[in-house]
């Protein structure tokens, strides 16, 4: 019976760890015409159990270019629906870049790590953390 009684605490403690949280959405400007109309490249929408509006979000490029990095800190637009972001292109058009998006909110935070380059931004292959990225970890999408 103990062990019955520890398993289901076991199971609603896990639920209730899990439940909410807080990431990030990675969206189509196209499928937004707000984000279509700034010429944006790429929509981001806090998601999960809290308030969107209050949510935090900033942008870094890092790219390399004729051989030489770059890294260039990004505007991020809060569009009208709430929780909602657009970032333009605001690297160059040529090399390989990291696109690295922060989130914090209610003392949570998330990242987003995607590739963009020549083609555009790859929302498909787009990697998701709730610790911060490494410096090897935006290298090993720039090789």
């Amino acid at each position: 019976m103990m062990r019955k009684t520890l398993f289901i605490g076991m199971v609603a403690l896990a639920g209730q760890l899990l439940a909410g949280g807080f990431y990030l959405q990675l969206g189509n400007p196209e499928a937004n015409a707000e984000a279509r109309k700034a010429n944006a490249v790429l929509v981001i929408k806090a998601a999960g159990c809290h308030d969107p509006d209050a949510a935090e979000i900033t942008a870094t490029a890092t790219g390399i270019v004729d051989g030489k990095q770059q890294t260039i800190a990004l505007k991020v637009t809060k569009l009208q629906e709430a929780g909602t972001f657009a970032v333009t292109q605001q690297w160059p058009k040529t090399g390989k870049w990291a696109i690295e998006i922060a989130g914090k909110n209610a003392g949570m935070f998330t990242n987003t790590l995607v590739a963009a380059g020549p083609e555009g931004v790859d929302r498909l292959h787009a990697k998701f953390n709730m610790k911060p990225f490494t410096r090897a970890d935006v290298e090993s999408m720039l090789e």
